[in-house]
């Protein structure tokens, strides 16, 4: 499909869905790839294990996204291991369920913090280890600015993920320069365990699969397809884009 071999990719959250997915679909087309995770290191490693029978290299790094520090670590031990990064998918992500007048000043933080200010702390380390031709793929919804989704309760993750849009156009401008392409993909509802407290809602459930003109859910590998396609050298002259991956349901 398109050759990614010797790349160097590291996934944010790589651990399970969509991440996963991205993670796989990359090392199928040449990638090595780096699994960061939070806290559940064997989901991590049975990630980083399905990788290397691909043929490919792959560890598991453990970082907290939202911290600084931690994040600083991470690309630490990938400069160690690889001396240079060529894509970074910044797919860390959290969503919080709560009516807007409910949302905690604590569940606002968490959100904004790993969903927006992670994708620029480990953007600012990934850039030190780049070089032209390097590719950041940042992971928005298609719940940004609140399009599309009918966003009740789910206010701050909205935020969160309208920042990512911005924040992917201000980057793809500033790093032209570099050589360097800023993408996001924003996702419809893909089924991962991420959006089970809504989907355990049956009329929310079977309002989404209304709204869908493929008539069902995404599969996190539908998500690594695109994210393959925005690394390859095939899409070097995308840059600063929001690609939807959604069944349709923005054009419905």
């Amino acid at each position: 499909m398109f050759d990614l071999t010797g790349k160097k990719a590291l996934v944010t959250g790589g651990s399970r869905g969509i991440g996963q997915g991205i993670a796989l679909a990359l090392a199928k087309q040449g990638t090595d790839v780096a699994i960061n995770f939070h806290s559940k290191v064997q989901e991590a490693e049975k990630v980083v294990a399905e990788i290397k029978a691909l043929g490919r290299d792959s560890f598991a790094i453990q970082a907290d996204v939202s911290n600084k520090e931690s994040v600083a670590k991470m690309f630490e031990e990938i400069k160690t291991k690889w001396g240079k990064l060529d894509i970074l998918v910044n797919n860390a992500g959290i969503l919080r369920v709560a009516s807007f007048e409910q949302i905690t000043e604590e569940d606002w933080d968490q959100v904004l913090d790993t969903n927006l200010k992670g994708q620029v702390l480990c953007a600012q380390e990934a850039v030190k280890l780049m070089n032209s031709g390097a590719k950041i793929i940042n992971m928005a919804s298609i719940a940004s600015g609140g399009i599309g989704i009918g966003s009740a309760r789910i206010s701050h993750y909205v935020a969160s993920k309208g920042g990512v849009v911005a924040l992917t156009e201000a980057m793809a401008v500033d790093l032209a320069s570099k050589g360097i392409n800023v993408n996001a993909i924003a996702p419809g509802m893909i089924e991962t365990d991420l959006i089970q407290p809504l989907l355990a809602d049956e009329k929310f459930k079977a309002a989404t699969m209304a709204k869908i003109p493929k008539g069902r859910l995404g599969k996190p590998e539908d998500i690594g397809v695109a994210a393959a396609f925005l690394a390859s050298d095939e899409a070097d002259y995308i840059t600063g884009i929001v690609l939807y991956v959604d069944g349709g349901w923005l054009a419905a």
